[in-house]
């Protein structure tokens, strides 16, 4: 998704000018030897498209939590010495590289959200289309599943993660409602909370069900995705070299808000520290610059229809140093929820 304005994302010099869905150009570039990180393998789309890019002696991290994506991963390393794996989310991105003896990289991508195989086998819990198991883990050895959650949850905080998360109006009803249902049965399937969800909603935009929102917030909360992102984004500004580019694919506002907030943070500190009692001398100099966004085209939403919600936010490291906090506080700006509701858009 998106696969091609991302990659030339992190290695066209002339990316974010006129054109930014260019195709390849026979310009010799730097990076093509650096070092790089695909911080959501996934099955690995995006990866072995970069590794074709780039040089013999470049190389490649990636990260992924999903025990079948990390099974993908290491049979590419098998095939392709220039790739490091890590399982693993990328909030430890900063840690793993340290590890492996990298102090600095030259491009970071990260395709957020869930991957077609995981939303497509209905073993894994994430679709409200498919009878499965409640589970809505990323990686599967660790953690609680939906299920146990869900049976034990009190209904204000259950109403409190659909409306963070799925920024969904009729929070209260359907937390009532699977807190009084586990009452008389648990909720064992994605069907039997997709229906239950169905019959609180009565109301939708057209062509979404009724619990897009509700499984969108669970499997955020369950998994914990706004915070490692705000991690991840802290981790890739303290360690993006001088040039080096952040390409990051969202697919929901909370997302794409953060991501957006955090580059306008980096990029314009002045503005997003104004009501800080800073003078002005003491300002932190901007460490990354926009490079834009990019949306799928047509051709692309046609081939996939799950593309039409995706976002691709670039931006590049300057030279400027690192202020002493490593600019923990662009990262603080970030809102993990939700927009304030505007007066008399009332919470149910």
């Amino acid at each position: 998704m998106l696969l091609e304005p991302t990659v030339n994302a992190l290695i066209e010099p002339g990316f974010g000018s006129k054109s930014k869905r260019s195709h390849a150009t026979q310009e010799p570039s730097s990076r093509l030897s650096g070092v790089y990180v695909d911080g959501t393998f996934g099955r690995g789309g995006h990866s072995r498209y970069l590794l074709s890019r780039l040089a013999p002696d470049a190389r490649l991290v990636v990260f992924d939590k999903d025990p079948e994506a990390i099974a993908t991963a290491r049979a590419l390393q098998a095939e392709d010495a220039r790739v490091s794996v890590v399982h693993g989310g990328f909030a430890s991105m900063r840690e793993q590289l340290i590890q492996l003896g990298l102090q600095s990289v030259d491009g970071v991508m990260l395709d957020l959200g869930m991957s077609s195989p995981q939303i497509d086998d209905a073993s894994r819990g994430f679709s409200f289309m498919r009878e499965g198991p409640l589970d809505m883990r990323m990686d599967t050895s660790r953690g609680l599943t939906a299920a146990q959650w869900l049976a034990e949850v009190s209904v204000e905080e259950l109403k409190e993660v659909i409306v963070k998360y799925g920024e969904e109006r009729f929070a209260f009803p359907i937390a009532k409602a699977v807190v009084d249902r586990r009452e008389s049965s648990p909720l064992c399937t994605t069907l039997d909370l997709a229906e239950l969800i169905a019959s609180v909603v009565r109301t939708r935009e057209k062509g979404q069900h009724p619990a897009t929102r509700t499984f969108q917030a669970l499997r955020i909360y369950i998994n914990q995705e706004l915070e490692e992102l705000a991690h991840a984004l802290a981790a890739v500004l303290s360690i993006l070299a001088p040039k080096g580019r952040l390409a990051v694919i969202s697919f929901h506002s909370l997302e794409d808000r953060m991501v957006k907030q955090c580059i306008a943070a980096a990029a314009r500190p002045a503005e997003a520290q104004a009501r800080m009692p800073i003078f002005e001398k003491d300002m932190p100099a901007p460490i990354l610059h926009s490079l834009g966004r990019v949306l799928p085209d047509a051709q692309e939403i046609a081939g996939n229809v799950r593309a039409r919600s995706a976002v691709l936010r670039v931006a590049e490291r300057t030279d400027a140093p690192l202020p002493p906090d490593e600019g923990a506080s662009f990262v603080n700006a970030i809102r993990l929820g939700p927009k304030p509701m505007r007066a008399g858009r009332g919470r149910k």
